[in-house]
């Protein structure tokens, strides 16, 4: 069986997009997803997405780890599958597409594609960290010199530990810059490994960051390993909405697998 795909990075985030609205890509074949996503034997990916037919909006975008297993929303992949749908000719400028945690909007003009990601109603802050869902669970916690620090094992180490255990989570760390710019490292579960960049850990990192009046502004610049993004919201009280994403999202090449 040829399988022929899109590679496709946001901020070095990358995936391979597979166009499936004729079905016929094995969506249950764990090994296979997690065999393509592998950077020795395989395409090589954080994760593949799949873009599929839907009634009721322009697609529908299904995420698997490199693991091969279903994943929460991924805010880089969605911004990449944004692109790509524009390269199928599914959309032009526009986009609206159904995830596996809702809706979400999007507006893609010269590779920069900005992404509505969930409202955000409960940030849950403690001494050492905050916690809270933007599509995925994210644990972030504010460090200093984060150039040098071990993202890998201390990532791994919460990603597992209490309270997560085995269902974990996703963990940030997150250096302040300046009144408007944050410096951001992930681990990422799925992944098992620090990835270059996490849209959704990013969009919990800046309002985790506002939550806790480390910064005061609503447009909060990120500078991930692998590029820049920036992200935007509303907050009224202590709910966040209008949650905006914006950055590349870039093809790469395609082929057959």
């Amino acid at each position: 069986m040829k399988i022929h795909f899109y590679k496709y990075q946001g901020t070095g985030n990358d995936f391979v997009m597979i166009d499936n609205r004729e079905g016929n890509f094995p969506k249950n074949d764990t090994q296979l997803i997690n065999k393509i996503c592998d950077r020795k034997f395989g395409v090589g990916a954080d994760g593949l997405i799949l873009l599929e037919n839907s009634n009721t909006t322009d697609f529908k975008m299904v995420y698997y780890n490199a693991d091969g297993y279903e994943g929460s929303m991924c805010g880089n992949g969605g911004r990449c599958l944004v692109a790509f749908a524009n390269q199928l000719n599914v959309i032009e400028e526009k986009a609206t597409f159904e995830a596996v945690d809702g809706l979400h909007y999007a507006t893609f003009k010269k590779g920069i594609v900005s992404l509505q990601m969930i409202d955000v109603a409960t940030v849950e802050a403690f001494e050492s960290h905050s916690f809270l869902d933007t599509g995925s669970p994210h644990h972030v916690a504010f460090i200093e010199d984060i150039e040098n620090f071990d993202v890998t094992t201390k990532g791994k180490e919460i990603r597992y530990g209490s309270p997560y255990f085995e269902e974990g989570t996703n963990v940030n760390f997150a250096e302040l810059i300046d009144e408007d710019t944050i410096k951001v490292r992930t681990y990422e579960r799925g992944v098992e490994d620090e990835t270059l960049s996490c849209g959704t850990g990013v969009t919990a990192v800046a309002i985790a960051a506002n939550f806790s009046n480390k910064l005061k502004c609503n447009k909060i610049n990120i500078k991930a390993v692998g590029g820049d993004l920036s992200v935007s919201f509303d907050r009224q009280n202590n709910q966040y909405t209008n949650v905006i994403l914006t950055g590349p999202a870039t093809f790469v090449y395609e082929g057959f697998f």
